[in-house]
Parts: C-alpha cells; sequence; structure tokens
C-alpha cells in the first residue's frame, strides 16, 4: 500500500516544489523549483532523502496534513511553530510521525517560505523530469487544496540527525549584488544613480514569478520596447512604471522590458524569504572593463 499524505490545511499557497526542470527554457518552459533551494536541499537531508526529492513549499501561512502510515519529516526556512496531534515539535530536524497524525506548520515567525520534507519524497507523476508546480506554465501539481492526497516514495536511508543545521535567518534588509547589463544602456546616467542608492521595498504583490519593489521610478533613456528576448533567473527587468522586477523561479523565458542588471544566481534564494515591506538595496558589480570599452 503507497504511502500517502493527505491535505486538511492548504494555508495561503503549498505547491510541489523540487529543483526545477532546467533546460527547456527554448520550449518556454521555465526552470520553476524551490525558490529557497538551501533550505529545500537541508529539508531532504534531514529525512534522507537526495536533494532533488520533492517537498512542499508553504507561504506565509503553513500548512496542515494527515499521514496515513508512520512518516519522518522535516521543516526548514522560514522558522515557524510545528505541532504533531497538537503537541509541539522540533523544527529544522527529523520528526517522526506515527499513522494517522496531523502535522500542523504554523504561520511564518520570520521569512516567507518554508519547506516539508518527507522521507521518500512527495511522489507525484513528473512532467518534464520534474515534479515542481510551476504556476506561469500551470505544469506540475496544482497548487494544494484541503482533501488533496499525496503519494510518498520509498524512503531510501535513515534519517539524518544533525549536532548543528546551518540555517540562514530571514532577511532584516535585502542587499542584492547586480551584474549591470545586458540593456543598462535604455537609461540614464540618473537611473542608475537611482537604482543603485536608493532604497526600495519588497510589495505585497511579489510572487514566485518576481520579486516587485516599491520604490523611486527608474527613468528610462528611449521609450518604446525591445523586441521579445530570453530571460534568466536573476534578472532585473523595468516595464513602463518604472519599479524593478526582480525575476524568480517562475519567470517568464522572453520579455519585451529593458533588464537593466541581473542578480547572480547565488545571491536569489534570500529573496525567497524577503516578506512584503522587507527594505532592498542594490549593490552593483563591476564585471565588464570589455564591455564598456567596445561601447
Amino acid at each position: 500500500m503507497t504511502a500517502t499524505v493527505t491535505v486538511v490545511r492548504p494555508g495561503l499557497l503549498t505547491t510541489v516544489q523540487d529543483l526545477g526542470r532546467p533546460g527547456h527554457a527554448h520550449l518556454g518552459v521555465p526552470r520553476s523549483g524551490a525558490l529557497d533551494q538551501p533550505a529545500h536541499r537541508l529539508a531532504n537531508r534531514l529525512v534522507g532523502n537526495p536533494a532533488g526529492a520533492a517537498a512542499l513549499e508553504t507561504t506565509v501561512l503553513g500548512c496542515a496534513v494527515r499521514v496515513h502510515r508512520p512518516a519522518t519529516v522535516a521543516v526548514t526556512g522560514a522558522p515557524c511553530t510545528l505541532r504533531v496531534d497538537g503537541r509541539p515539535a522540533a523544527w529544522a530536524a527529523p520528526v517522526r510521525l506515527p499513522a494517522g497524525a496531523l502535522l500542523d506548520v504554523g504561520p511564518a515567525t520570520r521569512g516567507v517560505r518554508s519547506y516539508v520534507a518527507f522521507a521518500g519524497g512527495i511522489a507525484t507523476d513528473p512532467v518534464l523530469g520534474s515534479r515542481s508546480t510551476d504556476l506561469l506554465s500551470g505544469l506540475g501539481p496544482a497548487p494544494l487544496a484541503a482533501g488533496d492526497t499525496l503519494p510518498l516514495g520509498e524512503p531510501l536511508r535513515p534519517a539524518a540527525g544533525a549536532d548543528v543545521v546551518p540555517c540562514t535567518a530571514p532577511p532584516a534588509e535585502l542587499v542584492l549584488p547586480l551584474v549591470l547589463g545586458p540593456r543598462d544602456d535604455w537609461f540614464t546616467a540618473r537611473a542608475l544613480a537611482t537604482l543603485t542608492r536608493s532604497r526600495y521595498h519588497v510589495s505585497a504583490t511579489s510572487n514566485r514569478i518576481g520579486l516587485r519593489l516599491d520604490g523611486p521610478p527608474v527613468e528610462r533613456a528611449r521609450e518604446g520596447e525591445l523586441p521579445s528576448e530570453g530571460m534568466v533567473l536573476g534578472a532585473v527587468q523595468v516595464p513602463p512604471s518604472g519599479h524593478p522586477v526582480v525575476f524568480l523561479a517562475d519567470h517568464p523565458t522572453t520579455g519585451g522590458y529593458p533588464v537593466i542588471g541581473v542578480i547572480p544566481a547565488t545571491a536569489v534564494p534570500a529573496t525567497a524569504q524577503a516578506a512584503p515591506g522587507t527594505p532592498v538595496r542594490f549593490a552593483p558589480v563591476h564585471q565588464r572593463p570589455l564591455r564598456a570599452a567596445h561601447r
């Protein structure tokens, strides 16, 4: 009999996520996958899963699920209260669940997204090699709803205990390194100064597609739109409003608004835990003398 979990409380937005489906941008399919991949990998490691096993990604309000066979679970990412049948349980550690137990992952006390990994992983059918829910393309399982039942895979190895767990605190202020280009020449010198010297704030309209920022608008040097061109993870696109958008895991693969710069991939996971209102600053990385000479 296949082990399963049933969704009792889906929370604000809970999705199935693994490490995504890279390599399909030419088909118009984003990478998707867990926004905070270090937290996702840690949750899997704690329960003995390979790094790419599928887990649940919650948003702000957590979720509650019931297991129908004994299972081991770990919750990482945004700190939150964790209860098993009403009793407190350890966060960022393996927790053994008896058959029929209700696991309640509470609201995030800081940050935005928590990761719930079960030993064996979520075993929904993969699409293009991934079980990730992609909000933009609609690939993968739909966001969870009350009553949904998810299959679990067979555990591969025992859960891994840890004396010290390397958990990164959600940012009080988000400082994002910014490599200028490829379309920084679409903006005035004053716009570049505005972007790199101002303090922005995370907008409540942010989601898995993009981190939207409120603050001083970035002024263009030219009007109109570009022919649609490829977009990458971490691209900072500036729509006509002038308010920057940092593209995240479910971002479109093409776009016609100019990209003023790109956030290096290693800095993107921190955006997953930036709650609405979090201050954001861009720190320019000067790595383009050849392009400057060419221009």
